[in-house]
């Protein structure tokens, strides 16, 4: 939540009647400078689900079948397995990306040692055969490029450096975020400034 967890904000909010939840209404949305960002970590998930469904993620698209919340070595989890016929599969690890400085989109907006685990797990999951990639779905549209905040973790962006070098691949999604929906936009560069 850097940068949007300013009083004043315009914010929206989903109720929920599940009587498990500690709190009945969630934080959807943050209006910064007019513009609404997608806050719910567990939407990126779910947006990504349907662009899977849906076939509008182009690099994806070989991809046959997809299996959500795998188990990967030593009680952790990656986001999805993609299948495909001939092939092993590719792990995918999806991050949801809030932050902006200028026109950059940035992750992580604070220090994320279990970021840093899954930039591992997908360096093993490798290791093994399959193919492997960290998707980061920036859920908000006034965005032309990404890159890692290494000012705030610095320890995460030399492990994705790392990760991209040993053939890890790398995604960024933009996303046209409204009150009614947060639908995939296209891609956006990479840019991966000097540590």
């Amino acid at each position: 939540m850097t940068g949007l967890n300013i009083p004043g904000q315009s914010v929206l909010l989903s109720r929920h009647e599940h009587m498990a939840r500690k709190y009945p209404l969630s934080l959807e949305l943050v209006a910064d400078h007019g513009v609404w960002v997608g806050v719910n970590t567990a939407m990126a998930n779910r947006v990504v689900a349907e662009g899977l469904e849906r076939g509008v993620i182009a690099p994806l698209q070989s991809w046959r079948s997809w299996r959500r919340e795998v188990p990967f070595h030593e009680k952790s989890r990656l986001d999805f397995l993609l299948t495909a016929p001939e092939k092993k599969g590719c792990f995918v690890e999806v991050k949801s990306v809030t932050l902006r400085s200028g026109r950059a989109a940035r992750f992580p907006d604070a220090v994320t040692s279990r970021g840093t685990r899954h930039l591992h797990a997908l360096m093993m999951a490798m290791d093994q055969g399959y193919d492997a990639m960290i998707l980061y779905l920036v859920q908000r549209g006034d965005c032309t490029h990404f890159s890692p905040a290494a000012d705030i973790d610095p320890n995460y962006a030399e492990a994705l450096r790392h990760a991209l070098a040993r053939g890890v691949q790398a995604l960024v999604l933009s996303c046209r975020v409204t009150p009614e929906e947060i639908t995939i936009a296209g891609t956006l560069p990479m840019e991966f400034p000097d540590l």
